[in-house]
């Protein structure tokens, strides 16, 4: 699955282990992602983004914000001058899903606008 395709989605309703993305999903998913990490207790993927200045990573926080909210799905972030670190996972299944990729491929998205 090509990350347009992914940013193409949108985020649906989950709930339980069932709906939870494997292992071999993940690794799969992740090779659509450049620069997304597995987090070291296999629960979450991340991404730090770098920017010239506060202005801008703000900017990226408000249009990663606006995009959540129409998802439905939020992302944990870390913000400083000049970077913005955010976090994917569903709390609702205890790690990933299908949508933490989608929400990834979709600020992939944002960035190339």
């Amino acid at each position: 699955m090509k990350a347009n395709h992914l940013s193409a989605q949108h985020c649906q309703p989950r709930k339980g282990k069932t709906d939870a993305v494997d292992a071999s999903q993940t690794a799969e998913l992740l090779q659509q992602l450049p620069g997304w990490k597995l987090r070291d207790d296999g629960n979450a993927i991340a991404k730090d983004f770098r920017f010239d200045d506060f202005h801008h990573t703000l900017g990226f926080i408000a249009a990663v914000g606006f995009m959540a909210n129409q998802e439905d799905h939020h992302p944990d972030l870390e913000a400083g001058y000049g970077h913005c670190q955010l976090t994917w996972s569903t709390h609702d299944v205890g790690g990933l899903s299908m949508n933490d990729f989608i929400c990834a491929a979709r600020v992939e998205a944002l960035l190339e606008r």
